[in-house]
Parts: structure tokens; sequence; C-alpha cells
């Protein structure tokens, strides 16, 4: 049995305000997350913080779908949260992204 939460749908931030192949940082309720725009243009969010060492992703570098923490290079694919070596071993949790009147949403459980 498939027990799904319908999300909640939160206003981040204008889709503008996200470089394409850059992330943000957007704090909501307590929690930080930070939200990606691909060179795709799509729109992808995960927690905001390391798996390794609770530093902020906003401030690590984006490429090819990957952001870097900027304490030890730990790194993660975005768009499915997978660590991919060490220092990192968690992977991030990911959230689901969509746009509506040039407005990003994420949602939220």
């Amino acid at each position: 049995m498939n027990t799904t939460t319908a999300a909640r749908w939160i206003e981040a931030c204008d889709a503008g305000d996200i470089d394409e192949e850059d992330v943000i940082r957007f704090d909501h309720d307590g929690r930080t997350y930070a939200i990606y725009r691909s060179p795709d243009d799509e729109y992808f969010a995960t927690d905001g913080l390391c798996t390794h060492e609770q530093i902020h992703l906003a401030d690590g570098l984006v490429m090819d779908h990957i952001i870097e923490c900027p304490k030890h290079n730990g790194r993660f694919d975005y768009r499915t949260g997978q660590a991919k070596g060490a220092p990192v071993c968690v992977n991030l949790k990911t959230y689901p992204v969509k746009l509506d009147g040039g407005k990003v949403f994420l949602g939220l459980a």
C-alpha cells in the first residue's frame, strides 16, 4: 500500500534569482534548503547542509549537476541527493520543485 503524503508547496524565490548552474539558500521553519538551477534550466532542491559537517551547501561550487561542499569538498548529485564519495557517505534529502508564474515552489511533506 502506498501512503504518499501530499506536498505542501512553499514559495521559495523568483526563478530569476538563481543563475544557470548555481544554488541559493532558502530558510523556512527552522530548516535550511538549497535550491539549484541546472544547465538545462530545471530546478531541484535538497537539504541545505552537508551531511558530513553541517556546512551550508549554498556556499559551495556547482558544476555538472554536482554540488561540492565548501569545507571538505564532499560532493553530491543535487538531482538525486546521492553522495559521490568521501568524506560524505550519507545522501542528501531531496524535495519536489515546481515553477508557477515565475516563482519557484518547494514541496514539503
